[in-house]
């Protein structure tokens, strides 16, 4: 009886893509391939059969759990389950169940078990009920097992498939949502709080591709908020490839706001040079959308008004995934992705360097504009956009390189 280890890879929403799911699937089976070659120094030996909705992946080079822990991080996959794929034969599908329950389950103990059969070639020459009952015969006979359809210790999944049958008795929940780069490019405005990691992953399970744009203070503050950014979009690069980070020091040109009377309007002004300031770097890079953190209310400068106020400072489309969210929400999202340690670390906001005892809830569109007409806007964005620094999130080091030529950033402005 010859037994290959696989693993299967089901589809969620992606199988429900029905003419347009070669193109889901052609990303999907991109960014799986970079997910398991992650690491290797050597592309790693991998085999890809594409069946109804699934994905099955065997390689020789790779153990099984590595498969395993890769593909859950790849998103559009919705099921990752560990398998053997046998000959599609109910009789060599018997033997191989209760070889691999006896391994699974090492000792004197006599777990209750349920078959659970599926047959995607209804051609096959038992139906899925008399396929169960016969390997449930025999384990009943070889192994001394109880029977407990209902509640089981051990659950045996058996799926008939055009040319093998495959059986286990693991199943992992995926990434689900689609695959990556299969929606567009967005640029992320990453600071190192919980709730934009937790966006920019929402933006990932929607399909964009994304780079991030981190804002510091300096040289008003240290570089303790970098770091952190760096941690989180390294963190938020395992799900796909090709991550950059762009970090812009803003620190000067958050003051000269601030000494042109901006006041309680400082911080939707500050966000405003955000989004200005992200604007002229995605059309650079040629993203699609800029992504947020804001959750509607949550803050002072999230209200209606003040969001409203801040897009008026961006041409692109402005996506946040979490206006609907509440924090709890947003805490339990970060810690499932490992976000959440990271942004726990302290670190020198630019947010809070100039921030006004109070801040506005209602923004007027007429007194931003004197705010930045008196900051000379225009010239304060090119000054942030000449020294941006950008890093490669792929290497293993980092490398970062700097924009430092005033014709790249007049290529920026004028894109």
């Amino acid at each position: 009886m010859r037994i290959e280890p696989c693993v299967l890879l089901k589809y969620g929403e992606l199988a429900l893509k029905r003419r347009n799911r070669e193109w889901f699937e052609r990303h999907l089976v991109r960014n799986l391939r970079h997910a398991l070659a992650r690491g290797s120094d050597a592309a790693p030996q991998v085999r890809l059969r594409r069946r109804s909705g699934v994905l099955v992946v065997s390689s020789p080079t790779l153990s099984q759990a590595d498969v395993v822990a890769r593909a859950r991080d790849v998103i559009g996959v919705s099921v990752v389950q560990p398998m053997w794929r046998v000959a599609k034969s109910a009789a060599v599908a018997q033997d191989a169940a209760v070889r691999l329950l006896r391994e699974h389950v090492a000792g004197p103990a006599k777990p209750s078990f349920a078959v659970r059969c599926r047959r995607r070639d209804r051609r096959f020459g038992l139906t899925s009920e008399q396929l169960a009952a016969r390997i449930g015969a025999r384990v009943c006979a070889e192994l001394g097992w109880p029977v407990d359809l209902n509640h089981p210790d051990v659950e045996l999944t058996v799926e008939v498939d055009r040319r093998e049958i495959f059986l286990g008795v693991e199943r992992h929940r995926g990434q689900g949502g689609l695959p990556v780069g299969a929606s567009g490019h967005a640029l992320v405005l990453l600071s190192g709080g919980i709730d934009s990691p937790v966006a920019a992953y929402r933006a990932l399970r929607r399909g964009l591709r994304c780079d991030f744009l981190h804002c510091t203070g300096v040289p008003y503050t240290d570089a303790t908020s970098t770091y952190k950014a760096y941690a989180l979009a390294r963190q938020l690069s395992r799900f796909q490839r090709g991550s950059r980070l762009y970090v812009a020091a803003v620190g000067r040109a958050q003051r000269t706001l601030a000494t042109s009377g901006a006041g309680e309007a400082q911080i939707v002004a500050q966000r405003r040079l955000y989004l200005r300031l992200a604007d002229a770097l995605a059309r650079h890079i040629r993203a699609q959308a800029l992504v947020t953190g804001d959750s509607l209310g949550q803050v002072a400068s999230q209200t209606l008004s003040n969001l409203a106020a801040t897009d008026q400072a961006a041409g692109l489309p402005v996506l946040r995934p979490l206006l609907a969210f509440d924090k709890l929400e947003i805490l339990e999202e970060a810690r499932r992705i490992g976000t959440a340690e990271i942004a726990a670390l302290p670190h020198q906001d630019c947010c809070q360097l100039f921030q006004p005892r109070r801040v506005a809830t209602y923004s007027d569109a007429g007194r931003l504009a004197e705010i930045e007409a008196r900051a000379d806007l225009d010239e304060l964005v090119d000054n942030v956009l000449s020294h941006v620094q950008e890093f490669d999130l792929d290497s293993c080091g980092g490398s970062a390189s700097t924009m430092a030529t005033h014709d790249a950033t007049t290529a920026v402005k004028d894109q």
